[in-house]
């Protein structure tokens, strides 16, 4: 069995992430903690991923971020998935990071997905979570966590 936690660091995601370990321990099982990095130096900024040591270069930010992803669960796995937007010229760069999302689920062959979202599954949805999306899929089933510990 693999659980799948999608990690932007935000704190919804890393306490998925914590969530998703403790899971894991209980039932001997792997974590994968995955980022996706489009190349856009606004979607990084906005997440906080850039610094004056980790400027907008998509390895410098994983490795930043598989650091945070190890302080919280170090028996995880970290993987990265570099998104550089031509997937889908129309589509949001939310919706091309589900795609991503569900694609490595589909390679990990994920059993359960753990998704950090305050919406996923609600009426209405803001356009930038990726909560939601991936709530609809039924290849896996999916733990939501809406509140950060």
């Amino acid at each position: 069995m693999t659980l799948l936690v999608p990690f932007d660091d935000s704190p919804l995601s890393r306490a998925a992430l914590k969530r998703a370990s403790e899971f894991a321990a209980f039932m001997d099982t792997e974590v994968v903690a995955l980022t996706v990095i489009p190349d856009s130096t606004d979607y990084a900024a906005e997440r906080g991923w850039l610094t004056e040591q980790t400027p907008s270069d998509i390895e410098a930010i994983a490795a930043r971020l598989e650091t945070k992803a190890h302080e919280i669960a170090p028996n995880a796995r970290f993987r990265h998935e570099p998104l550089d937007g031509e997937d889908d010229p129309v589509a949001t760069t939310t919706l091309d990071v589900v795609r991503k999302i569900r694609q490595v689920a589909h390679e990990e062959d994920v059993e359960i997905l753990f998704v950090g979202s305050e919406n996923a599954g609600r009426v209405a949805s803001p356009l930038s979570s990726v909560g939601n999306p991936l709530s609809e899929d039924a290849a896996y089933d999916i733990h939501i966590v809406r509140h950060a510990d």
